[in-house]
């Protein structure tokens, strides 16, 4: 049977009406509907593991009203999903569209991934800790195609007390930043993350990210970390993270687990193993993963965090300077022996136009063409584009991309931001996975690898990240739930994005709903911009009134 769309209108009932100049129904009689919109006989996955059911589900004031059989003629609008999965919007946990979604507040390839809420704040890089309001209020006046919540920085909290120093903070200093912590909390962060490769983040001492994190003590907040090391010290990481969140006695959710490097994908079972055990006594922990082998980041991150400390001007110092530079090449080429050879590293964005050309290029690939040194290429540019080149490093294994994937305590994630194909959002040659993710883990993992079910796989796309991070009345088809729902053809949901050409968008996501407004209709873009901020309630008692009205 053809899938249709169509309007309800009373003209189905057999009355005789008419419409008038302004579009406004006339007649004796007018219609008045039960239900905003009615999604008519999708395979309902409710995102609860479950198999589906195939029925109705109604839609009235942006909220699920009926999951079940529904008369046509009660709602507005009937949209028959004959062929097609229902499923809870997926939430993504961890993002990077800040900025992005007040260039294009459309989102366009998160939305038509069928993401309906994107978690920022990630890597400990948020809004400033005492602007969330001010922040938040930004997308509510502009207007979102998606909902969007934020965890705070802990690298955004140490640079407003200490700057970008290299140094343990004192008593002192540490109950400024718990201050800022706690401000940003009360403002609606749903948790603390940080970002321990990162400056200034990584010159924290595991303590000193204890006793910050001991402000969500009895509290829903959680730790979400991008690990102090994701290759040679991975197990060394893992322990330190599972430290911070058991000293804090808060919950754990590690960033996109990876085990980088040809020598350290033994790892995982290691990994894993102190995972459980942590579990086993009492801990809480949970991961996300991008569905690609590769990471991306700055082409500064190659060199050791020390020669980042003090921040760009005092960073290009050093690569100035002989002497240092030394210390610098050597480490920076241990990482690349760790990727394997400079093939596995891809420039992806840049701001001199006169160097656009690389963007999609290996290093390799551009210093064969100059016989110029690899690395003296990459201090050149970095120094020439003021620190601001991107980068994606080829470095994961695929069988342990798909047993973290599989994990049923991790959730697919993408890292990545919400671009599009045309405008400011279109430039450079970002990873895939902006593009690709979900649609990825349905189409590569699900249905051809098979390395979960579907409702397996939709319930840690929903259910599993909206209880983790504390989204309540999100993440599944239930009577009173929010309306954030998306529709897509299981035997056609595939990525398109690739490394060489990533600004694409998928096949296979037709319908994507967001607080009951059809955003995404035939996997085209409405145009609405129904989304919401969502803040996080990290005290222990709240009102019903203010759940409903800040989630």
């Amino acid at each position: 049977m053809k899938r249709r769309t169509f309007l309800k209108n009373t003209a189905a009932t057999g009355l005789s009406v008419g419409f008038g100049a302004m579009g406004l129904l006339t007649g004796s009689c007018s219609k008045s509907y039960a239900f905003d919109l009615l999604l008519k006989g999708g395979l309902v996955l409710d995102g609860s593991g479950r198999q589906g059911v195939r029925t109705d589900v109604a839609i009235r004031n942006k909220k699920i009203a009926v999951v079940g059989s529904v008369n046509d003629t009660s709602a507005h609008r009937v949209i028959d999903l004959n062929g097609l999965v229902l499923a809870p919007g997926f939430i993504d946990v961890h993002s990077h569209s800040e900025s992005k979604l007040l260039v294009n507040p459309k989102a366009e390839s998160k939305i038509r991934q069928g993401v309906t809420t994107e978690i920022l704040g990630q890597d400990g890089d948020s809004f400033h800790p005492e602007q969330f309001s001010a922040e938040f209020q930004k997308y509510e006046d502009a207007g979102i195609a998606v909902n969007i919540a934020s965890t705070v920085g802990q690298g955004t909290i140490r640079k407003a007390v200490m700057d970008m120093t290299d140094r343990a903070a004192t008593p002192i200093e540490i109950a400024a930043m718990k201050s800022l912590a706690a401000a940003a909390l009360r403002d609606g962060a749903l948790g603390i993350s940080s970002g321990l490769e990162y400056t200034p983040g990584g010159f924290a001492s595991t303590q000193e990210i204890i006793e910050l994190c001991q402000v969500m003590q009895g509290s829903c907040g959680l730790y979400a970390t991008h690990m102090r090391n994701e290759d040679d010290r991975l197990v060394e990481a893992v322990a330190e993270a599972i430290e911070i969140a058991r000293g804090a006695n808060i919950g754990l959710h590690i960033s996109h687990l990876k085990c980088q490097g040809r020598r350290n994908w033994d790892k995982l079972d290691r990994v894993l193993a102190l995972m459980q055990e942590f579990r086993q006594n009492g801990g809480s922990v949970t991961m996300d993963r991008y569905p690609y082998v590769a990471y991306s980041t700055g082409l500064s991150n190659l060199m050791p965090l020390w020669s980042r400390a003090g921040g760009t001007d005092k960073f290009i110092e050093r690569l100035q300077d002989s002497e240092t530079l030394t210390k610098i090449k050597q480490a920076t080429m241990k990482k690349i022996d760790l990727l394997g050879s400079w093939d596995s590293v891809m420039i992806t964005s840049v701001t001199l136009e006169k160097n656009k050309q690389m963007q999609g290029k290996t290093v390799a690939r551009i210093v064969a063409q100059s016989q110029q040194d690899a690395f003296e290429f990459v201090r050149s540019l970095i120094i020439e584009e003021k620190n601001q080149v991107g980068m994606v490093g080829f470095g994961m294994s695929e069988d342990n991309t798909k047993r973290i994937l599989a994990q049923p305590f991790c959730m697919p994630a993408s890292d990545g931001s919400a671009l599009a194909t045309y405008g400011a959002l279109s430039q450079g040659n970002p990873h895939p996975r902006s593009y690709g993710t979900f649609p990825r883990v349905l189409g590569k993992y699900v249905r051809e690898e098979k390395i979960a079910t579907l409702p397996e796989m939709i319930r840690k796309m929903t259910s599993l990240p909206a209880t983790r991070f504390g989204l309540t009345g999100r993440g599944s088809i239930a009577e009173g739930f929010m309306a954030d729902l998306v529709a897509f053809d299981p035997e056609k949901v595939r990525d398109k994005a690739t490394y060489s050409h990533p600004h694409q968008y998928p096949e296979g996501i037709e319908w994507v709903v967001v607080n009951g407004d059809v955003v995404v209709e035939h996997s085209e873009h409405s145009g609405k911009l129904p989304g919401r901020v969502l803040r996080g309630l990290v005290e222990k008692h709240f009102s019903a009134d203010d759940t409903d009205e800040r989630r």
